[in-house]
């Protein structure tokens, strides 16, 4: 069974978090606060070439995620109508993944903590 560790992000101002998982585990939750539509915070996940990587809202505070491959390009990822907390890159690339993550607007408004769930397997 994986463990599950918990980073938090409070400041606004605070540079991108990496996500680092436990000895074994294959998934680690990554948590932090928003204050509106403009704020946003960024992790910052190592991967190997060929993995998957997945993402997975947690809770029930609505949040967008936006994939940025390691080459700087967005991951083109399935545009439904949802909020697009969702997604899994396969096969990866090699290299530092950024996750931005951002209060869904196609939701209400809220402020406070999100979480987010991130796998590589």
């Amino acid at each position: 069974m994986a463990l599950t560790v918990i980073f938090t992000v409070d400041s606004p101002a605070q540079a991108a978090s990496r996500v680092r998982f436990a000895r074994g585990a294959v998934s680690a939750v990554a948590a932090g606060s928003l204050n509106g539509y403009k704020d946003k915070r960024t992790f910052v996940i190592k991967v190997r070439a060929g993995q998957t990587l997945t993402t997975e809202q947690v809770g029930g505070r609505p949040i967008t995620v936006e994939i940025i491959k390691p080459d700087g390009e967005p991951f083109e990822g399935d545009m439904d109508l949802s909020c697009h907390n969702r997604h899994e890159v396969t096969p990866t690339e090699a290299g530092d993944y950024r996750l931005v993550v951002t209060e869904c607007q196609k939701a209400d408004r809220w402020r406070g903590r999100f979480r987010l769930k991130v796998t590589v397997r």
